[in-house]
């Protein structure tokens, strides 16, 4: 019997295929997704991971136990500690922690975000998770698919690092470990009066997902 997650993908499969099979995405995985984008990319989920660490915080607050206190707080602190890691790769693409920084929030990032921050204030600790997981589990989805293809690996790829990460054994554990806690707290807390909700907040984060690539796509503002 599957959980809670694959029930909200089932039935937000077109938002989902239009989130994991985005243009961003298959360019990213093909390598011809244009550098301006990706680093228009990288500086609005510089922004967006500092939101979510957010979230996780709330997280914290609304968790029932102690347990998913921990695991709220745990997922926070991965979140900044790999801060630096995405600086690093910043810089590698010309962009310094100062224009980190100085940059403003895009209106795709704080809509997303928004949402997100927003589904845990007026929301339980289900509302929350629920809400953040298309982001983790989705990316790792994404990062599966674009290592099987062709050019996820190959080294002429700009991107195939990117592709690595989020393919790579540590990342597919996180978002395992999202994924179960999900179906986990989904069997506890679940009901069927409000299931609707759920799935509503499910299907409008995986719709945001889409709409933060395409923000990277046009390097809207």
């Amino acid at each position: 019997m599957s959980g809670l997650f694959e029930r909200l993908k089932g039935d937000a499969a077109a938002a989902w295929s239009a989130y994991v099979e985005h243009d961003f995405v298959r360019g990213l995985g093909d390598g011809t997704l244009p550098e301006a984008a990706f680093r228009h990319y990288l500086v609005q989920d510089y922004l967006f991971l500092i939101e979510f660490a957010r979230a996780y915080a709330l997280g914290v607050s609304k968790a029932p136990t102690l347990a998913d206190m921990r695991k709220s707080a745990g997922a926070m602190t991965g979140i900044l500690g790999e801060m630096s890691l995405h600086i690093r790769l910043c810089a590698g693409w010309g962009i310094d922690a100062a224009a980190l920084e100085a940059a403003p929030p895009a209106r795709a990032m704080l809509a997303y975000t928004s949402f997100v921050l927003e589904a845990g204030r007026r929301g339980d600790y289900l509302d929350l998770i629920v809400a953040l997981s298309p982001c983790v589990v989705g990316y790792a989805e994404i990062g599966t698919r674009l290592a099987a293809r062709p050019h996820g690996r190959d080294p002429a790829n700009p991107y195939a690092p990117w592709i690595a990460e989020y393919a790579g054994e540590a990342y597919q554990a996180l978002a395992a470990e999202a994924r179960a806690e999900l179906d986990r707290i989904g069997a506890v807390y679940l009901t069927e009066a409000r299931y609707p909700r759920l799935a509503a907040l499910f299907a409008q984060a995986t719709r945001l997902e889409a709409d933060f690539w395409q923000m990277g796509l046009d390097q809207a503002d």
